[in-house]
This record gives structure tokens, C-alpha cells and sequence, in this order.
């Protein structure tokens, strides 16, 4: 069985949802894994506010405003007027169930529970489409079995058991659709996955039952060799290695997050991206194989800042890198790149919310300067260290672009470079130019 995941854009419109069912309709068993339609979430954040405010004549207009758009696309998607009448009836009970929190603000209140509602409503119109269509299909709410632990990450063992009960129990459907996103937490709390979202959700429930395949179908045909917003020619990649992919996932590449892919990783199972726009392209496949002495894309990671410190004790003095990281540590801020030399030590970080109290207590084993404004960007593919003249070949194409940082060999698919904002476009397009479309 295969496990399917479609995203906003995709579910958006009454004719994307159709397109959908003609996609997943193919004659085999799938699960398909539905995010909220595009623009509801933001919508219900935006409800959320006004309630927090408590403001419950704000929040009801945009209430009205978003239960109108979706009776409008109950009237385009189905063509019976007894499936209108029970799409119409669904999702005016979550509808009121939103509106409830306007009408005792003394209430308590989470916003989780909110945003909760647009995968519980997306997912109900397409199971009835489907019904309607003649379908074997059903819903399993992922409220049943998506469950985190008291650490907030996913809890594996407890939805593959879940939800293989949940499929026993259901034996004789031909579609099985769920909400992406969602879940409880270690409390019987609606919550989120956050990261990754409905991604994330697709690969847990292809872990859970051992699929064959897990798809991610967005709105283009797969990760780029470059970023298309700024740079001419990008192409498709046709195949990934997962530590290639994740790379290039928390480097930039926003068609994937790094950690959604994870549990595929670990149970050997194929991620391919595909574009619900171009069913027919091949799209990028992501597995546990890699093409050897390759480099396959670059992705480019914004908003980063650059810290030095400059120590003359740094020479033979034991413990001084343990001190530097636990400062990062103790505000609990992530360090993406790091170069040491004798006398320093050089690293990025992109959470600039305590870097005034950071800086201050790194000052006491230094002097400190601080780069802000700058970009990494990260080169990927097979880069083992015995493929003569990878490593050569970036930095002759970065020649004309100043660059601050340069981290290789700690992964084997990964070179970084670091440059200021201002001259990232150039810097993509010079990788693009030298490496890939064979430019001096």
C-alpha cells in the first residue's frame, strides 16, 4: 500500500479536489493524507487573534466570511443535492464549533484546537466527494491514532498500533483518507506536529504500515538542482539520497522539511515528490541509493549570523570549545556552521533572539565580531572526499563572490559556503553556471 500526502494547493478548489480523486482513483489501495485547503489556515490564525483579543465581532466576521467561501466550493464539488446537504452539514458543525469561542470569552481557549478544524473539514468534503463518486472509501481521523510523547516528538510505536487496528477494522475500503498535521499530545490534547506538518504526518503512517511508497505531491515536479526564484535553467533532480535530500531540505530547498523524512529513512521506504499540476512528470525520488560521484543541487539558507571569537589563550587551552557551545546551549540556540583555527573559532547561527546575552558572555573568553545579514549556501551530492576535484570546482565558481565561511567534511553530501545577502543571487547562479549548465 501506498501512502499519498497532498498539500493546500492541491485541495485549494472544487476542480483541485477533483483532480486529485482522478489521481488517487487508479485501481489500488492508498492511504491519502489531506492538508487544510489553501489559505484556511492562515484564516483561522487570524480567527485565533481575534479571540486571544477578545474580540468575538471580529473573529465572527471572518468566521462568516471563511463558512461562505466554503459553501461555495460544497456547490461547485458535488453534483447531487443530497451529498451538498451533507457536506453542508459537516462543515457547518465545525464552523459552530469555532464560533463557540466567541460566545463565552471566559472560556478557555487554544488556538490548536482552532486550526485543528481546516484538516477535519478539507478531509470530510473529499471523503463525501468520493462517496458520492461511488468510492470504497473511509475516514480515519488522525485524532485516533497520531499521538506525541511528553517530549513533544512523534510517538511511533503508539500509531503504528493504533492505526493498524484502525485499517483492521476497516478491511474492505479502497481509499483511506486522513488529516495530515494534526494529532494529540502525551495528554489526549489536540495538538500539531509543527514541523513539517502534513509531510511529516505521511511519512509516520507510511512507517507505521511499511508502505511501499510514500508521494509528496506539491505545485512543481520536484526538488530543483537550484533555487527557480533565483536562478535561470534550474532542472528537476530525478533522484536523492536521503542524507542529500535532508540536507538540502534544512539548507533552503522549501519543497521539503529536513526532519518529515526521517522515519521513511529509517524504514527504507522511497519518498517521491511529485506536482499534482504535471502527474506525468517523474519528479524527484528520494531512497536510501544514491548516483556516486555526483553533485545533484544547491539550496541557499537566509537570515544567517555570523559570530568570530578571537582568543590568544585559545592556543593548548583545554575545555575552551566546550565553554563557547555551552553558551549556545544555555540559550538554547542552534549553531549551523563552524571553522576553528589556533586562535579562533568561527560559526553561524539563525535565531537571533538572545544574540545581545550570547555575545556578552562570549566576550568573556575573547574578543568577538559579529556578521549579520548573510547566507548559507549549501552544495549537495556525492561528495566523498576521494571524488577528486568536487570541492574545486565550488569554489572556482564562486571566484568573483567574497566568501566568509567554508565547512566540509562533516557529511559526506555537503559542501557550505558563506556569504553576505547581497550577493547570494550571484553566487547561485555562478554554482548553476559552473556546475551544472557547464558555463566558464
Amino acid at each position: 500500500m501506498k501512502v499519498l500526502k497532498f498539500g493546500g494547493t492541491s485541495v485549494g478548489s472544487a476542480q483541485r479536489m477533483k483532480e486529485v480523486a482522478n489521481l488517487i482513483l487508479d485501481g489500488e489501495r492508498k492511504i491519502v493524507v489531506l492538508s487544510a485547503m489553501s489559505g484556511t489556515t492562515n484564516t483561522l490564525v487570524e480567527i485565533s487573534d481575534y479571540l486571544y483579543k477578545k474580540n468575538p465581532v471580529g473573529a465572527n466576521e471572518i468566521i462568516n466570511s471563511l463558512e461562505k467561501k466554503y459553501f461555495a466550493t460544497i456547490e461547485e464539488l458535488y453534483s447531487s443535492q443530497e451529498y451538498k446537504g451533507k457536506a453542508k452539514e459537516t462543515i457547518k458543525t465545525n464552523f459552530d464549533y469555532i464560533r463557540s469561542f466567541t460566545k463565552d470569552l471566559f472560556t478557555l481557549f487554544e488556538e490548536k484546537v482552532v486550526l485543528a478544524q481546516g484538516e477535519l473539514m478539507s478531509t470530510a468534503m473529499f471523503n463525501l466527494y468520493l462517496q458520492e463518486k461511488g468510492v470504497k472509501s473511509a475516514l480515519i481521523p488522525a485524532l485516533d491514532y497520531a499521538r506525541t510523547d511528553k517530549n513533544a516528538e512523534p510517538d511511533p510505536a503508539y500509531i503504528k498500533d493504533k492505526l493498524t487496528a484502525i485499517l483492521a477494522n476497516n478491511p474492505d475500503q479502497d481509499i483511506y483518507i486522513t488529516q495530515g498535521y494534526i494529532c494529540r499530545n502525551a495528554y489526549g490534547e489536540i495538538d500539531n506536529l509543527q514541523r513539517g506538518g502534513s509531510d511529516y504526518s505521511a511519512s509516520l503512517i507510511g512507517a507505521a504500515i511499511n508502505a511501499d511508497e510514500i508521494q509528496i505531491w506539491t505545485d512543481i515536479d520536484g526538488m530543483h538542482n537550484n533555487d527557480p526564484r533565483f536562478v535561470e535553467n534550474t532542472q528537476p533532480v530525478r533522484h536523492l539520497h536521503f542524507e542529500e535530500a535532508a540536507e538540502l531540505a534544512y539548507f533552503g530547498a522549501k519543497i521539503l522539511h529536513p526532519t518529515c523524512i526521517t522515519p521513511a529513512k529509517l524504514n527504507n521506504i522511497p519518498v517521491r515528490l511529485l506536482n499534482t499540476m504535471e502527474p506525468s512528470a517523474p519528479g524527484t525520488l528520494i531512497s536510501n541509493e544514491t548516483e556516486l560521484k555526483k553533485i545533484k543541487a544547491v539550496a541557499a539558507k537566509d537570515g544567517i549570523t555570523s559570530i568570530k571569537i578571537k582568543s590568544g589563550r585559545m592556543l593548548m587551552a583545554h575545555g575552551f570549545m566546550r565553554k563557547v557551545f555551552e553558551i549556545f546551549e544555555t540559550y538554547q540556540t542552534s549553531v549551523d556552521l563552524v571553522t576553528t583555527s589556533e586562535v579562533g573559532v568561527s560559526l553561524t547561527i539563525d535565531n537571533k533572539r538572545h544574540l545581545p546575552e550570547i555575545l556578552d558572555d562570549l566576550k568573556k573568553f575573547g574578543t568577538v565580531s559579529v556578521d549579520e545579514e548573510m547566507v548559507i549556501i549549501c552544495v549537495v551530492g556525492d561528495l566523498e572526499w576521494t571524488n577528486l576535484g568536487f570541492e574545486a570546482k565550488v569554489v572556482e565558481s564562486l571566484r568573483n563572490i567574497p566568501v566568509r565561511m567554508i565547512s566540509y567534511g562533516g557529511s559526506n553530501y555537503n559542501i557550505s559556503i558563506l556569504v553576505k545577502a547581497e550577493d547570494k543571487k550571484r553566487a547561485l547562479q555562478a554554482l548553476s553556471d559552473h556546475i551544472f549548465n557547464k558555463k566558464n
